[in-house]
């Protein structure tokens, strides 16, 4: 990738972007297909950007940065809040939509690996678009919302598990258990550390210029990942956990404040890049994999989002508003397929798959679901209408 290319390339992304935007939607989809358009598939004729070891760095400079500003939301604090509707309403997210990819994940791949990390796929809801929609549409008041983000955090700990065993899981036994003892074993001893290190490190980071703060902080960053990576694991577990440290020191609002910018452009970048790799002629052989995924998706989300609230306690109409938040796929959908992609134990074939189907599928799911977000509110009071008055109690 060129200068040139690369200006084309961001220009271009800030064009969708805007646009998505003014639509209402998640800008998630305008860049995966910004990637689809110029990549080196059809159409042939916009194929201005060929996959390089840069563009290769970039997407993982993205990941990076999606997993950190995760980790930067998550604290054991918001773990305790969360509360029952942690475990209940994630349990039950988990029930319904883990059995529902699991089996549609054998349906395409047979009992395969394959299979479990397209379930796992099917499973994850996108936080990014949830939270945003939530944020866009003024839900954050409304009682539902802990539910929603209960259910998010709970999903979130469950990828940080999955990644880990993405990037290399699938062989023998004896060594796929081993990579998730140490995917477990490292997020244990990162939220064991968040206990303790951030007043270490809140005494290190207030003495700093600011700019030697910015570099540390990306060096605890880029360093964390770099560990993981070193212990087998996928980098975006480094990321993970190294926001979760930063995450309980004074200084967490003033890092997202200047780290911000950064994750919007390589977090923009990562998608598009992602993008360059789906192949429209796919289509063909994942159309079916899309559409039936599409479908149970909405439904699943719908039916699990309903079923925790109302062991959560709420009303109906609130219900269908956490089913409709859980319905947009994104980042970790396209994270999964990417680790998964450079994993040796799944076939190119299937890699394949995996790739066509994530960027189909969130392009599908994540329009779908930002819609849904928006209306759920006029479909509660359409399918439970408030109750009429008799003219007795009248």
């Amino acid at each position: 990738m060129t200068l040139a290319e690369l200006a084309l390339t961001v220009a271009m992304l800030g064009g969708l972007g805007l646009v998505a935007s003014r639509l209402g939607l998640s800008a998630i989809p305008a860049y995966l297909l910004g990637g689809l358009l110029l990549g080196p598939n059809a159409p042939r004729q916009l194929s201005l950007i060929q996959p390089s070891e840069v563009t290769d760095f970039v997407a993982d400079i993205g990941v990076v940065f999606l997993l950190f500003f995760l980790g930067l939301e998550f604290s054991l604090a918001r773990l305790v809040r969360s509360g029952r509707h942690l475990g209940l309403g994630g349990a039950v997210d988990l029930a319904v939509n883990g059995l529902i990819g699991l089996v549609i994940g054998v349906a395409a791949f047979g009992i395969d690996f394959g299979a479990l990390i397209l379930a796992a796929a099917i499973y994850v809801s996108s936080s990014a678009i949830a939270v945003k929609g939530l944020t866009d549409f003024r839900r954050l008041a409304d009682e539902e919302v802990d539910l929603i983000l209960a259910i998010l955090l709970f999903e979130d700990l469950a990828m940080a598990l999955v990644l880990g065993l993405a990037g290399g899981g699938g062989g023998e036994l004896e060594t796929t258990l081993a990579l998730v003892f140490r995917a477990l074993l490292f997020v244990t001893a990162g939220l064991a550390a968040s206990r303790w290190l951030p007043r270490v490190l809140d005494v290190a980071l207030q003495r700093m210029p600011r700019e030697f703060f910015l570099l540390f902080t990306f060096a605890f960053l880029i360093g964390s990942a770099a560990l993981a990576d070193v212990l087998g694991l996928s980098e975006a577990i480094g990321a993970l956990v190294a926001g979760i440290v930063l995450a309980e020191t004074s200084l967490r609002e003033e890092i997202e404040e200047r780290f911000f910018s950064f994750r919007d452009l390589f977090a923009a970048l990562f998608f598009f890049v992602f993008g360059l790799s789906i192949d429209v002629s796919a289509l063909r052989e994942v159309g079916w994999l899309v559409a039936v995924a599409a479908a149970a998706t909405v439904a699943g989300k719908l039916a699990g989002g309903y079923v925790a609230g109302v062991v959560g306690g709420f009303a109906p109409r609130q219900r269908l508003n956490a089913g409709a938040a859980l319905v947009a796929h994104g980042e970790f959908t396209i994270i999964l397929a990417q680790v998964a992609a450079g994993n040796p134990q799944i076939s190119r074939a299937v890699a394949a798959d995996l790739t066509a189907f994530a960027g189909l599928y969130v392009l599908v799911t994540a329009t779908i679901g930002v819609v849904l977000m928006k209306e759920s509110k006029r479909l509660g009071r359409a399918l439970f209408p408030a109750p009429r008055l008799t003219p007795e109690e009248a």
